[in-house]
């Protein structure tokens, strides 16, 4: 099967190539920062099961998070890995949207802020309505983050209250996880 390569204006979103992405991405994003909403640092155990996870939804469902980089043009982190983003089927212990299509992203600190998530996360919501057929897209994180949920805001994301659960895998305050959506039509308007 050939590599998934997705370019945007700035970005490259491509299949992971093995040991020396993984080093790169978690070099670069399993940092106090990065991690403050995500469940904190990860130790060797979590780097290996997030990549294991991340591997596994791949193998199963032909996608899952890419590998982020910034094209070699020049700009700013030119040719440098980001982080991740891309869609998978969410599968969270207890979760309410289990089976639905979720996108999320995870970007290093120094990316932050240059509109590197928006432009990522713009081409796999635009991915999964129009090549991999979603009806409709989750996005998941927790009330504190106001970075993830602001961008899933300004992506035309709506909250869905409804459909918050408590993930038994983390403490408080990373538990209490919040849902966002976007169904295919408030997409097309949007879009259109």
């Amino acid at each position: 099967m050939a590599e998934f390569r997705h370019e945007t204006e700035r970005l490259l979103l491509r299949d992971w190539r093995g040991e020396a992405d993984w080093a790169e991405f978690f070099r670069h994003t399993n940092t106090e920062a990065v991690m403050r909403w995500l469940g904190g640092v990860l130790d060797e155990h979590g780097m290996a099961a997030t990549r294991a996870r991340v591997e596994g939804c791949a193998a199963h469902h032909g996608h899952c998070f890419w590998l982020l980089e910034r094209k070699q043009d020049g700009g700013p982190l030119a040719g440098e890995v980001l982080g991740f983003c891309g869609l998978k089927r969410a599968n969270a212990p207890g979760s309410t949207v289990t089976g639905m299509m979720e996108v999320g992203w995870r970007l290093r600190e120094d990316a932050w802020g240059q509109g590197y998530a928006k432009e990522a996360a713009r081409a796999a919501i635009d991915l999964a309505f129009t090549r991999f057929g979603a009806e409709e897209l989750v996005a998941l994180t927790i009330a504190e983050n106001e970075g993830s949920w602001g961008l899933m805001n300004r992506l035309g994301f709506s909250r869905r209250a409804d459909l918050d659960y408590p993930d038994p895998r983390y403490a408080p305050p990373w538990r209490d996880t919040v849902v966002y959506a976007l169904a295919r039509s408030d997409w097309q308007r949007a879009d259109g």
